[in-house]
């Protein structure tokens, strides 16, 4: 039986220092390799309950290409995926199948800049019924989550209904805007946000900046959360652009560091997870250290995701697919890398089922480079 390794072997962090959208963030990183997981794990072997220690990824086809800024995506429930291009402001349905492009609408009110605009995607649990699509954007003066309509029996290009706003002033800078939404096994929507570059509001239970929010399908507080009427989950983010749940339904987040560590930190209700009084396993009193860290020339983690017992995680400025295969609430072995410079920034990684995972790039740098209108989704199989 593979032995279970702890957490410290896999002391090689990632992190999206300054480092994680090109338009302020700062530079791309140069990438470095992972080192060998040590003990009986590395041979590739898997506990009875657990991945292999040692996983693989095949780029099965590019579904699509010449997406603009594409950020947020979901899949529908006919496999085809919307898609949301944070500097347009507009949600595209890509088919499935043959990746076909249909703009469905816009988001009023975005206001695309450094490293906001329309943002996180996500699909009510009621969708079949309901048609809502929910949306996380910047605006001139906030971060918002809003509800949309989708009317399919439309013309294309107005599908999107008005946008019924359900949370409002999440505090907005130019970079760390968090963004991602995602409904949660209990329905619960939950939202990753960023602390702007004032790293104080992370700490202040007051904000909702440096968080992770827990709220209702009306963006109401989910009457279980830490505190009465409050909306934090978790607080000590600096900017979190990842969610997922495993199989025990435990959450992960995401979240980039600034100049050392970029981490992926397992959230319980109600913890510190440290910002910006530490970055990394710090291992002080009081705060929750991260589960797995990589150099930030190395990740800049943006969107995971989980399949086949591993969470992957798509890395923006260290451009590649990070797996970390799980055993319970530790990684099993030292992360994998995958793609390392081969598509570029990686921004967003969808489950499709078993080891079908969808993999979208981030190449557009939001100053009207070459590079815009070039982005893609791959279709991947993964183990």
């Amino acid at each position: 039986m593979t032995a279970v390794l702890a957490a410290s072997v896999l002391l090689f962090a990632a992190g999206c220092s300054s480092g994680g959208d090109k338009t302020p963030d700062g530079p791309e990183g140069t990438a470095s390799t992972a080192p060998k997981p040590s003990g009986s794990a590395s041979g590739g072997a898997s506990t009875p309950s657990g991945p292999p220690a040692k996983g693989s990824v095949k780029v099965v086809s590019t579904l699509t290409e010449g997406l603009k800024s594409p950020w947020g995506a979901a899949a529908l429930p006919d496999g085809d995926l919307l898609v949301a291009s944070r500097d347009e402001g507009t949600v595209t349905r890509v088919d499935g199948e043959n990746g076909k492009q249909t703009v469905i609408g816009s988001v009023p009110g975005v206001a695309p800049g450094g490293e906001g605009g329309l943002l996180g995607l996500a699909l009510s649990p009621e969708f079949a019924s309901d048609r809502q699509v929910y949306v996380y954007f910047t605006t001139e003066s906030d971060n918002r989550i809003a509800r949309l309509l989708y009317d399919e029996q439309k013309p294309a290009g107005q599908q999107l209904g008005a946008p019924d706003t359900i949370l409002r002033d999440i505090p907005k800078g130019i970079v760390h805007n968090g963004g991602r939404i995602a409904f949660g096994p209990d329905k619960m929507l939950y939202a990753g946000t960023g602390e702007t570059g004032d790293t104080g509001l992370s700490q202040d239970r007051k904000s909702l900046a440096g968080k992770i929010l827990r709220m209702t399908s009306d963006g109401r507080p989910a009457p279980d959360n830490p505190e009465a009427d409050s909306l934090v989950y978790s607080l000590g983010h600096r900017n979190v652009q990842g969610l997922a749940w495993d199989s025990e339904k435990r959450l992960w987040a995401s979240e980039f560091g600034q100049n050392t560590w970029d981490e992926l930190n397992l959230i319980e209700p109600g913890k510190n997870y440290g910002w910006p009084e530490v970055e990394g396993k710090g291992r002080k009193p009081g705060f929750v250290d991260p589960v797995v860290e990589w150099k930030t020339s190395e990740a800049s983690p943006s969107g995971i995701a989980y399949a086949e017992g591993s969470i992957w995680m798509a890395a923006l400025r260290g451009e590649r697919l990070w797996r970390i295969p799980l055993a319970g609430k530790e990684p099993l072995a030292a992360p994998q890398s995958f793609l390392q410079g081969e598509y570029g920034r990686l921004r967003t990684v969808i489950s499709a089922g078993g080891s079908k995972v969808l993999l979208i790039t981030s190449e557009t740098d939001g100053r009207g480079s070459p590079e815009a209108g070039d982005d893609k989704i791959l279709q991947l199989e993964v183990k």
